[in-house]
């Protein structure tokens, strides 16, 4: 439940952001957000799981978390793609103690109750002697993930069973989540485990940035043009286009800066672009064409880059996909997960210097990442004090300056400039509209069975391990 306090300070947020472009600053680092978001974000939003390629035989699971629930995410014996409570319906007990694996049953090792990898439970120790065989099995499978479904690889999940379809959750955003996701036939793959770091940051501040600052990059990042592992104009994160789209979906596109030459679709090899030439629309091939940079963010915290850059001032700069997904950990405190992506098809040499370019720029020990996390952490710390609570945010960046873009080809709302904050001010208030909501803002559509709505193609058959 909100307390009154909190509930006026949101209010006031709502309509400030949409007429004075200010927020509350008290959003970032406050127990009582964090509890209430738990509940009225996490809880009924879609929240990105894992890429179908992680799991991709038989038996395969990672385990993931919505808030502080943590599924297993797992493909069963016929191939179909399941997400369950990772808790033991007995005493609660988690009964897969590792973070990715095989198997075809789920052990719980406090009482060793037993679960196939399509949650039913099918052994109880001492069921004779303990239960008289009354026990009824079926009554005590593992917990479903109320809604589970698919788009393009990517596997969400959400924690209401009454949540509008993902299709209808991402709306306008498939548009361009397309030109990321859906540039060639057999799809994009994960290349290893996500790294993962813990930093002492809201995890707001990494969606934030992703949806729309590309304003940040002139001074976060001016070492970076420095040391020749940007573009060479320090301004060059403003010559793109500001996009945002329902439930606070927004992304940025950014091509060169004037005069400088880049290849067309970020230099990425020829049977790639032949493929996305016939798979994108006319519209997208001429968003994609010219582009450097794309970042954005799916509401509430899946981050997507698609970034054009040198591994080092030696090297000529090569593109890499990196999602990024935002875990709370509390008011102050978040895990970040990059996962890195590529084409399957793409050429081997693509593949390796794509991710060479990923680990020196964005991955865990990467220069950006560094800068940023280092920001975030600052602005958590200065913002959780009692003071610093009662001041506001400034989210007036193309107040006066900026129209939307009528020629933009795509749809949603866009700026023929990246330095703006449209996408932000979208994104925090459909934010405080799902805080303030006493009931969820939508229609209503479960399938309620812990899988995956629309299945991935059965996997090859191959024998999984007796458990985890």
């Amino acid at each position: 439940m909100l307390s009154n306090e909190l509930r006026q300070t949101l209010q006031k947020g709502l309509h400030d952001v949409k007429s004075d472009w200010t927020v509350p600053a008290s959003i970032i680092n406050d127990p009582e957000v964090h509890d209430v978001e738990r509940e009225r974000v996490f809880g009924h939003a879609w929240v990105f799981l894992a890429h179908e390629s992680e799991i991709p035989e038989r038996g395969d699971y990672v385990v993931r978390y919505i808030s502080e629930d943590q599924f297993i995410v797992c493909r069963d014996e016929d191939g179909e793609i399941r997400g369950h409570l990772n808790a033991c319906r007995h005493r609660g007990m988690q009964v897969c103690r590792a973070e990715m694996g095989n198997a075809s049953h789920f052990r719980c090792p406090y009482h060793g109750w037993t679960y196939s990898n399509t949650g039913s439970l099918v052994g109880v120790p001492a069921g004779k002697d303990a239960y008289g065989n009354q026990l009824k099995k079926s009554d005590w499978n593992l917990r479903p993930m109320p809604n589970l479904a698919t788009y393009k690889g990517l596997i969400f999940g959400s924690l209401d069973p009454n949540a509008d379809s993902l299709e209808d959750y991402l709306g306008d955003m498939k548009f361009y989540l397309d030109i990321v996701l859906d540039r060639s036939d057999a799809g994009l793959q994960v290349v290893g485990a996500p790294q993962r770091w813990v930093v002492d940051a809201n995890w707001k501040l990494g969606a934030d940035n992703f949806v729309g600052d590309a304003y940040h990059t002139l001074m976060t990042h001016r070492s970076m043009v420095e040391l020749g592992l940007a573009p060479p104009d320090p301004q060059f994160a403003l010559y793109g286009e500001h996009v945002h789209t329902e439930h606070g979906h927004g992304l940025g596109i950014i091509g060169p800066p004037p005069g400088m030459p880049l290849p067309e679709f970020m230099g990425m090899p020829e049977n790639i672009v032949e493929e996305l030439g016939r798979r994108l629309t006319p519209e997208q091939v001429e968003i994609f064409r010219p582009n450097a940079f794309i970042h954005g963010t799916v509401f509430p915290n899946l981050s997507i880059g698609n970034f054009l850059m040198a591994r080092d001032h030696l090297s000529p700069p090569s593109p890499f996909l990196t999602l990024r997904l935002w875990h709370p950990l509390g008011p102050d405190k978040m895990e970040v997960m990059s996962f890195f992506l590529v084409e399957k098809e793409a050429p081997d040499w693509f593949k390796d210097e794509s991710y060479k370019a990923y680990l020196h720029t964005f991955g865990i020990s990467g220069a950006f990442e560094q800068d940023d996390a280092e920001n975030w952490r600052s602005i958590t710390r200065v913002l959780g004090g009692q003071f610093a609570k009662t001041g506001e945010l400034n989210y007036q960046m193309g107040r006066g300056v900026h129209e939307p873009d009528p020629n933009w080809p795509g749809p949603g709302e866009a700026y023929p400039m990246d330095y703006a904050e449209a996408n932000q001010r979208n994104f925090l208030e459909y934010w405080m509209q799902l805080m303030l909501a006493d009931t969820p803002l939508h229609a209503g559509n479960s399938n309620g069975n812990g899988k995956v709505e629309t299945s991935a193609p059965a996997a090859p058959k191959t024998p999984a391990k007796a458990e985890a």
